[in-house]
């Protein structure tokens, strides 16, 4: 009776040894090897992946129908290259489709709508306007050669009605308010020298100064007369953001849709001479608009797109 009283001692001993030797090592598990706890998520104590800084003024200004290698590195365009060379460039950005209309949707839909340059219809579609409308944010199309505010016709040459994209959606042309949204471009250095630039500017150029029918020196010059004031203004300086794009690629690059085009970012928030290698297309651009004004709804496929916070 002892000896098995014994053993019973014994294995009982052992069992508490074995209990708390489990509970010892269940109690370091939350820490890993390397210290950290990865039961919380940690960021390294860098920035938020994804976030950007918040802008009060974006401006957007399209650019016509050259690829990547005709103007980055072109002695003929030192101005867009300085700007790239300052601040930001997407070395691998490339257009959505071939014509030019669809890209300009994709801009401000994140959809393609049409490959027709003579649409004549309207679009009811989620747009980056009905997005800055619902978020209390203003915004105005400075389009050059335009006719008149508010006007919603046709091509008046040099003029384009296809790249003044924003004269398609109903939340403008049916809006006696946001109609008048719609303005020439002469408009432009008085808002941004009496301080009266609206949160989001899409700038239009005509087709002799936006590289369509016109030369790359004639384009290049055409952004250094009328970009240049804006970036040295000190609304701009504090929180502002330009994006310089081209609308799609010439010649038969079809790659990715609408070839590889260039894409300048200038900001004094912006890294300083960034060159980024991420492949992007017109949506991101538009989901880098919207969400740098603190918009976090994006249409089409701007949803999904890649976010362009690496440049800042």
């Amino acid at each position: 009776m002892q000896l098995s009283r014994g053993l019973r001692v014994l294995v009982l001993f052992w069992l508490n040894i074995a209990v708390l030797t489990a509970v010892s090592c269940g109690g370091s598990s939350s820490s890993s090897s390397n210290g950290t706890n990865s039961g919380t998520p940690t960021s390294g104590g860098g920035p938020t992946p994804g976030s950007l800084p918040q802008f009060g003024h974006v401006v957007l200004v399209m650019e016509e129908n050259h690829g990547y290698s005709d103007v980055i590195g072109n002695p003929a365009m030192p101005y867009l290259n300085s700007l790239a060379t300052k601040y930001g460039l997407a070395t691998q950005y490339y257009a959505n489709i071939h014509p030019s209309i669809g890209n300009y949707f994709m801009l401000t839909t994140g959809q393609i709508i049409t490959t027709n340059d003579s649409f004549t219809g309207t679009v009811s579609d989620d747009n980056i306007v009905r997005e800055l409308l619902t978020a209390g944010k203003t915004w105005k199309s400075y389009a050059e050669g335009l006719p008149s505010v508010g006007y919603t016709g046709g091509d008046v040459y040099p003029y384009a009605k296809r790249h003044n994209i924003f004269a398609y959606f109903t939340d403008v042309v049916n809006s006696s308010s946001e109609v008048n949204n719609l303005v020439p471009f002469s408009q432009f250095a008085s808002d941004v020298s009496s301080g009266q630039l609206p949160n989001f500017s899409f700038v239009v150029p005509n087709l002799l100064d936006d590289a369509h029918d016109g030369i790359l020196p004639m384009a290049d010059l055409w952004l250094q007369q009328n970009m240049s004031a804006l970036i040295n203004n000190a609304a701009f300086q504090k929180d502002g953001l330009l994006i310089i794009v081209f609308d799609e690629a010439g010649g038969n690059d079809s790659t990715h849709g609408g070839g590889h085009v260039a894409a300048v970012i200038v900001s004094p928030q912006a890294k300083s001479g960034f060159q980024s290698t991420t492949l992007y297309q017109h949506q991101s651009t538009l989901r880098l608009i919207l969400q740098g004004l603190g918009i976090s709804i994006y249409p089409g496929a701007a949803a999904q797109a890649p976010n362009m916070a690496e440049f800042f």
